[in-house]
């Protein structure tokens, strides 16, 4: 005989499937909530210990930025150095800026990107600054003809070894955070601050000499060759290394999104754009080389159009994903586990920003309101993951993990939603009609144990906000848990005995979708 009082837990709603697949085959059994961690597929022995690749790489990335240091210092000389670094951190703000920008949608992680920016900064430009001089004395010492040898080395050699220099860092991502590099917005993002990092120590090597040119010659002002050099460098073409390898991150975007069986594509897509970022930066070199206005044509010809064009697959790329997600959800809202108003709002940077705002401004106190904004925009992360990773399966470019990973995201989605759901439903509901979500403050579900009313634990004690009972109850024949009584919360950052989580009773392995609800076909 059953104990009556696990029959008033109701199991969490089921996963919606592909291709008519049983529910059961595609969940199986999940692991304990504390325990829920995705793992995708470990190359070598070596690298299964954590510590020793972050330990391995921040070791080898520091050497590199120390002996890149001493190679510019050695050539600019320490009053150039400090001149160049100054100047060439000034549009690194605004690149880091506009790529982050642009990966709003799913933030990557700042790791990636940090890994990025200083493979760019250091590793490729180490590999760049050794072999151009090599290669450009080899040409000198072969030709006799140092000036010839100059052009070629900046029209040939230097784009070939800079661009692949910097592609390494993009496919150590692809291959290495397979996980977190899922489309061609994570492409163009990674590929943007690689080739800033980059282009913060080139910029810092001409500023130098320049300066140091300028202080032989006994020139200064606008005449002078460093006003000159920032010009061109800084105000006129900040984007040009970002340009040039966003080509590669994009053929290695498509190739994220391609099928695991085209892999002639998958291969071939960025070699492709590895390929289209050596022309563009050869065409950008020689330039000076094709007359006195060589510069302005191919600049006023090429590079703008260019710059135009991959702006507008980059933000049509972001688009592209906030439709995913109004596409893909729906699914999982008819199953139980969003509300029928979340896809709408997911799929909205507007909503997105109000619910974030929302659930900040329910709260007593800063604290908790920050936390609660923060469980809002992890919510929002994971449910772009989730629309993300089904899409992909529609078009085979996900591995034998796929059950695994998207019960981890539904895991995650789970411990947030008595947050985030009635923010985004709300958010939903205000941004429907233009001006109606000036007013935030006022939770809409009126008073009594609402948000912050620090009666409860809210999703779970790992998230122990002190939010109490959530205030929203979906329609009859949705089939959502209801919330249930839980431990005195914790502080925010504290881990209690427990994981957070839904109450005992819940689990992945529902034979069945909740009361009210078909599974979808």
């Amino acid at each position: 005989m059953s104990d009556p009082s696990v029959q008033h837990h109701q199991a969490r709603p089921a996963v919606p499937v592909l291709h008519e697949q049983r529910l059961d085959e595609v969940l199986g059994a999940a692991p304990e909530p504390g325990r829920e961690r995705y793992r995708p597929h470990r190359v070598g022995m070596v690298w299964r210990s954590k510590a020793f690749r972050v330990g391995a790489v921040a070791v080898a990335l520091l050497l590199c930025g120390l002996i890149i240091l001493a190679l510019v210092r050695e050539q600019t000389g320490t009053e150039g150095f400090l001149v160049g670094l100054g100047l060439a951190v000034l549009p690194v703000p605004l690149l880091m800026a506009a790529f982050r920008w642009l990966d709003r949608v799913e933030p990557g992680p700042w790791r990636n990107l940090l890994f990025s920016f200083a493979w760019g900064a250091c590793a490729a430009a180490l590999v760049a600054i050794i072999a151009n001089s090599f290669a450009t004395r080899w040409i000198a010492t072969a030709t006799a003809d140092p000036a010839s040898a100059d052009t070629l080395g900046a029209t040939v050699i230097a784009p070939v070894v800079e661009e692949s220099a910097k592609a390494a860092a993009v496919l150590l991502i692809f291959l290495f955070r397979r996980r977190e590099f899922s489309g061609v917005v994570d492409g163009i993002v990674v590929a943007g601050f690689t080739a800033t990092g980059f282009a913060f120590t080139e910029n810092i090597l001409y500023l130098g000499n320049a300066f140091g040119e300028d202080q032989q010659l006994g020139s200064s002002g606008l005449a002078s060759v460093t006003a000159g050099t920032f010009f061109v460098r800084i105000v006129m073409s900040p984007f040009a290394h970002p340009l040039f390898t966003v080509l590669t991150g994009l053929g290695f975007g498509f190739a994220a999104v391609s099928a695991r069986d085209h892999r002639v594509r998958r291969i071939a897509l960025p070699l492709l754009g590895l390929a289209l970022a050596m022309g563009l930066h050869a065409l950008w070199n020689g330039s000076s080389s094709l007359g006195p206005y060589g510069f302005y044509a191919v600049y006023g010809i090429v590079m703008v159009p260019a710059f135009g064009l991959v702006t507008w697959l980059a933000i049509w790329s972001r688009q592209r994903e906030l439709r995913t997600l109004a596409a893909e959800l729906p699914a999982y809202a008819a199953a139980g586990w969003l509300t029928p108003a979340e896809p709408s709002a997911l799929s909205s940077m507007r909503a997105r920003g109000v619910a974030s705002d929302l659930a900040r401004h329910w709260q007593q106190d800063r604290i908790r309101g920050r936390a609660a904004a923060r469980a809002v925009a992890e919510y929002e992360s994971f449910a772009t993951s989730l629309a993300g990773l089904r899409r992909r399966a529609r078009h085979g470019a996900v591995g034998p993990d796929f059950g695994a990973r998207e019960r981890e995201l539904l895991h995650h989605l789970w411990q947030r939603r008595e947050i985030a759901a009635p923010a985004l439903t709300h958010a939903a509901r205000l941004t429907s009609r233009p001006g109606a979500h000036r007013n935030l403050a006022p939770t809409p579900y009126g008073s009594g144990p609402g948000y912050g009313s620090g009666h409860g634990s809210g999703h779970g004690p790992g998230y122990g906000y002190g939010y109490g009972p959530a205030p929203w109850s979906p329609p009859p024949g949705h089939g959502h848990p209801q919330p249930q009584p839980q431990p005195q919360p914790q502080p925010y950052g504290q881990q209690p005995a427990q994981p957070y989580g839904p109450p005992p009773g819940y689990g992945y392995g529902a034979p069945h979708p909740p009361h009210g609800h078909r599974r979808p076909h």
